[in-house]
């Protein structure tokens, strides 16, 4: 989950796109917003990695998704057409999820972290991507709200998957935490 704002930081947008890679190597599946932005940039990596990647788009068909939401579609091996707008979306992304990675961000993605931690997802934070990941860490120690959440953050994307994919699995890293 990140920010589909065009115009990224080149760094953060090399990141997000070794997250993706990272993803498909690992034999995990992405799921993305299907939009512009940080996530197409992990689509990317996947797909660069022949992984499979879904799209969960906003849009109720390819037309809108295209020239509406002004979003990529061909890098997608599944695209689901939600027709619930941009917020309906995120509840079928975070809830279709086991991981949620945050990677940059804006309220958008503020939306989707929100309901990954009230859900009691494991999530992880991409540090270093700007935008929403810059202000978690406080946030986080804000909430007082005992979800069974649990926040991962790590700068570097293959350690945070790895960390990630321990702790789903049951076998917790703490190298690195």
């Amino acid at each position: 989950m990140g920010s589909a704002a065009e115009l990224q930081d080149a760094a953060a947008l090399e990141l997000a796109r070794l997250l993706g890679r990272s993803v498909a190597e690992r034999g995990c599946c992405l799921l993305t917003g299907a939009c512009p932005g940080l996530p197409h940039a992990a689509v990317v990596g996947a797909r660069e990695a022949h992984g499979h990647v879904v799209g969960v788009s906003p849009a109720r068909g390819l037309l809108e998704h295209v020239e509406v939401f002004a979003s990529p579609y061909q890098e997608y091996d599944v695209m689901i057409y939600t027709g619930l707008g941009l917020m309906g979306r995120e509840l079928i992304n975070v809830y279709s999820s086991d991981i949620v990675v945050i990677v940059g961000g804006r309220s958008g993605t503020l939306g989707e972290f929100a309901i990954a931690y009230e859900a009691g997802k494991l999530i992880g934070v991409l540090e270093g991507t700007g935008g929403l990941t810059d202000a978690l860490p406080d946030l986080e120690r804000r909430l007082t709200k005992p979800t069974g959440s649990q926040v991962l953050y790590d700068p570097d994307p293959l350690k945070l998957l790895d960390r990630l994919l321990d702790r789903h699995r049951g076998r917790p890293r703490e190298s690195g935490f």
